[in-house]
């Protein structure tokens, strides 16, 4: 029998996959046999991940939230490696403040990255997969935000649960299609976006953590490769939280029990 959790002749495209939670996933792929195309809009950083990916991989230069471009990337990617078979969509934003404070532009931007342009990418994706009889798999990224209720941060929520929706109704969609279609959900991992906010809360966030820990963005890079690979074929709809325990966990563990 085959590896079943080998992407040996997989094509993978990673949004946001030049930094942070994308970064550790791509790489993750890499070592588990994947072509990847990580995309971002950061120049630097894309040549950085290019350098890191090396020979035989890409970084592209993509904005999800231009409806054309992102049709025009997948359609490229396709031309040059003839199959498309992975999309994790995980390029987002953080914006934080007050309802009744923020500019209805945080609103918008939030929900355009991260709701709009993981639309845009599932369906330009599912596009080829559907018409090649191959499949695929795509890979929303969510959040514990998805389930709970944050403070100074309700469009960052209500992305995030928006994506587990999305998630759900297009797994029912194209499921005639062996398009598979899930979610990650990460509970506190330590990135570039959120290493501010962890500064000050960071002890408090361990201590309501079963594994006492925060997460790395090492911890998802299974995950992903799990519900990218042949493993996972009969599970679609699903939300994996990838946390320490966090959600289930009903007081600080130093709090004893009973």
């Amino acid at each position: 029998m085959s590896n079943p959790f080998s992407l040996e002749g997989k094509v993978a495209l990673v949004t946001g996959g030049n930094g942070g939670i994308g970064k550790a996933i791509a790489l993750g792929f890499k070592e588990a046999g994947a072509v990847v195309v990580a995309a971002g809009r950061s120049q630097e950083k894309n040549q950085a991940m290019a350098d890191e990916l090396g020979e035989g991989h890409a970084v592209l230069e993509l904005d999800i939230r231009d409806e054309a471009a992102v049709d025009a990337a997948v359609a490229g990617l396709v031309e040059t490696h003839e199959h498309l078979d992975i999309v994790v969509n995980n390029a987002g934003i953080a914006r934080r403040g007050t309802v009744l404070e923020s500019p209805t532009a945080n609103w918008t931007d939030l929900l355009d990255t991260h709701l709009n342009g993981a639309f845009y990418c599932a369906r330009a994706a599912a596009r080829p997969m559907s018409a090649s009889g191959r499949g695929g798999k795509i890979i929303n990224i969510g959040s514990m935000y998805s389930f709970f209720g944050p403070p100074n941060a309700a469009a960052y929520a209500t992305a995030k649960t928006g994506m587990v929706g999305l998630t759900r109704a297009l797994a029912v969609e194209w499921a005639e299609y062996n398009i598979q279609v899930n979610a990650i959900c990460p509970g506190w991992h330590t990135t570039d976006l959120n290493r501010p906010l962890l500064a000050v809360i960071g002890e408090d966030i361990a201590l309501k953590t079963p594994a006492r820990r925060l997460g790395t963005t090492h911890d998802l890079a299974g995950a992903a490769v799990f519900l990218a690979a042949p493993a996972s074929d009969f599970i679609t709809g699903q939300c994996l939280t990838v946390d320490g325990g966090y959600s289930v966990q009903d007081r600080r563990w130093d709090e004893g029990q009973g």
